[in-house]
């Protein structure tokens, strides 16, 4: 199995909260919200906590549905039953991202019919670049070979209609445009989920994707209630530089926990007056340094494009870090290089350097490699000839 079980990821908290002796409260519920000041007080069903920041890990939680007539209370992907409960029917699954692909994937060996239906075409040309992981593949594959009770439809939503046996379900096509009407027994909204954020929004925080999402600077904070944040996958709604349509991780555990480390390390900075650690590179070993990042470093590997290994060389050489790359293009700053493992156009892996020089960022793309060894020969000479004009 490639994914862990709920009880492992359980465990796993547990045992993380236990060892690095983290004060946790069970059973106490976040109920509201407000200002006092300078301060943020959360009333709980333990009484009112104030903090000076507060850092929302809420997850994506709250089923959502869009707004088509009809869909009030079809059955959500949060409500997807047992296998056998389709066996022999038709399914309608309304999305195509992973959860839709995934309900068809688990339905295959049950349902007499499965037909996915969304606006956009499935992208899978470009693997990197699809919304769907190949793990979930199998349903469009049988699509694709015109395998027997298995389509994958590009069309828009009109309504939906209850009739004495089931659905039916009025649409346009996109890719192929003219009008459809789908019959199906059982219907389920893959739509995705939404953060819930309560009385949030009434403080200022505002949202993105149609309220999915709370909007959030590089560095995870609301971009309109200062000192609230967000951890978790909710820290999607900080979306990087998105270079050719490319998304963060963080969406999963393995690209969020690394927001959080960088995340701990702002708030302490720049809350509590704790200066991180900044050591010094002799310059000499700052290309050294950065190829082993780009050959090695799991933050810039899991978080491609979005998060970056930040080396300032004004005066002495120091490591900075791992920083959101979006601030370090954007908000200016002393001379320094950032590093990162990003997508080109085509998906190809590719390690890319950001030079800041006087206030002017330069953007240059490795060389790639087909075994991703970007610690030899040719990538040194290349970036230190990037890196020249600041090393000397």
């Amino acid at each position: 199995m490639d994914l862990p079980t709920r009880p492992e990821m359980e465990s796993a908290l547990a045992a993380f909260a236990e060892r690095g002796a983290v004060r946790v409260r069970y059973g106490c519920e976040w109920q509201a919200t407000r200002r006092e000041g300078e301060r943020l007080v959360l009333t709980t069903s333990d009484g009112d906590y104030g903090c000076r920041v507060a850092v929302f890990a809420l997850g994506v939680t709250e089923p959502w549905r869009p707004s088509i007539p009809g869909l009030e209370d079809a059955p959500h992907y949060v409500d997807t039953r047992s296998p056998e409960r389709y066996a022999g029917k038709r399914v309608l699954i309304v999305g195509k991202r992973n959860s839709g692909f995934e309900i068809a994937h688990g339905l295959l060996p049950w349902a007499q019919e499965i037909t996915l239906v969304s606006p956009r075409p499935v992208e899978t040309a470009v693997l990197a670049f699809s919304p769907v992981r190949v793990r979930y593949l199998q349903p469009y594959e049988e699509h694709a070979r015109g395998g027997a009770g298995t389509f994958v439809l590009d069309a828009a939503l009109e309504r939906v209609e209850r009739t004495s046996g089931g659905y039916r379900v009025l649409a346009n096509g996109t890719s192929r445009p003219g009008r459809l009407e789908l019959e199906a027994d059982e219907l389920v909204l893959a739509t995705g989920f939404r953060t819930p954020l309560r009385d949030l929004p009434r403080l200022g925080a505002a949202t993105v994707d149609e309220g999915r999402l709370p909007a959030q600077t590089p560095y995870w904070e609301s971009v309109s209630a200062p000192g609230i944040y967000f951890a978790g996958n909710a820290t999607q709604g900080s979306p990087g530089l998105r270079k050719y349509g490319a998304t963060s991780s963080s969406s999963s555990v393995n690209g969020f926990r690394y927001n959080a480390r960088v995340l701990a390390r702002r708030i302490a900075e720049r809350h509590f007056g704790i200066a991180p650690e900044r050591p010094r590179l002799p310059r000499d070993r700052v290309v050294p340094f950065l190829l082993a990042e780009l050959a090695r470093a799991p933050e810039l590997w899991i978080q491609k494009g979005y998060l970056a290994r930040v080396v300032t060389l004004d005066g002495d050489a120091r490591d900075d870090g791992v920083l959101p790359l979006e601030d370090f293009v954007d908000s200016g700053g002393p001379d320094a290089v950032a590093a990162a493992i990003e997508l080109d156009a085509h998906a190809t892996i590719v390690p890319v350097v950001y030079v800041r020089r006087g206030g002017r960022v330069d953007e240059h793309v490795l060389p790639p490699h087909p075994l991703y060894a970007f610690a030899g020969d040719e990538h040194r000479r290349e970036l230190e000839a990037r890196l020249r004009p600041l090393l000397g």
